[in-house]
């Protein structure tokens, strides 16, 4: 009788088992992209980063393609690859596509969201502004885009979402860092109460004015940042 070719239950194929950990590697190498612990610039150390990751240098590999897709890390030909500069240009663009999508995806869902939906955007903002009082701006990040998350799927418009998502990709590492400013992350706090409070009285149009121009405040927030952090040039 022959047998069949399975993977035994329970238990993952090589192949997906590969899959998994390029994935893992990806997302925990992106995670430290956004928060800086990879700062721009830098090159990438296979060695440290595979014992750092607990993976092989394949899956490594694997990993830099994906976010070279995703325009965070550069490869280079016999060259280590590097971490990819913030590009000031285009951020503008990006922040104001952004704000147009969460503008509508806020009037949508001011009139869309259910109970149940609203009562997980009062949790997620009780729990954002805690860590904004405990000084927990990793936290306080992951609920942030959470919360803007929350609110795009709120609207119930598959093409409004996958356009979110993507653009959402290309922005993580600037929000974080112009959430970084003391000044804006305050504000931020404000604002999403603002914008909560609208969705709350179904006041569409409210909520996605707020909306846009939050998302509008903290792109021009990171110009700020960005133009800061550049070297002065001094006379000769």
């Amino acid at each position: 009788m022959q047998q069949k070719s399975e993977t035994p239950k329970g238990r993952r194929s090589p192949k997906l088992k590969r899959m998994g950990l390029h994935e893992r590697a990806a997302a925990r190498m992106r995670t430290m992209i956004i928060r800086g612990e990879l700062p721009p610039g830098s090159q990438t150390q296979e060695t440290r980063l595979s014992k750092e990751l607990g993976v092989s240098r394949t899956p490594l590999r694997e990993a830099m393609k994906v976010l070279a897709a995703e325009g965070l890390i550069e490869l280079r030909p016999n060259r280590s690859p590097r971490i990819a500069d913030i590009a000031v240009d285009g951020i503008s663009e990006l922040f104001e596509a952004l704000a147009g999508i969460e503008r509508l995806a806020a009037e949508l869902a001011a009139a869309r969201a259910t109970e149940r939906d609203l009562a997980r955007l009062r949790t997620l903002q009780t729990r954002m502004e805690g860590h904004h009082r405990n000084g927990k701006l990793d936290d306080y990040f992951a609920i942030n885009g959470e919360i803007h998350s929350t609110i795009v799927r709120m609207a119930r418009n598959t093409p409004l979402r996958e356009a979110h998502d993507t653009l959402i990709s290309r922005a993580e590492r600037a929000r974080y860092l112009a959430l970084g400013a003391d000044r804006r992350w305050t504000n931020s706090v404000d604002e999403h109460a603002d914008i909560l409070a609208a969705l709350e009285a179904r006041d569409g149009e409210s909520a996605g004015r707020l909306l846009g121009a939050h998302v509008r405040r903290t792109g021009t927030a990171l110009l700020e940042v960005l133009a800061a952090s550049k070297p002065k040039r001094t006379a000769a």
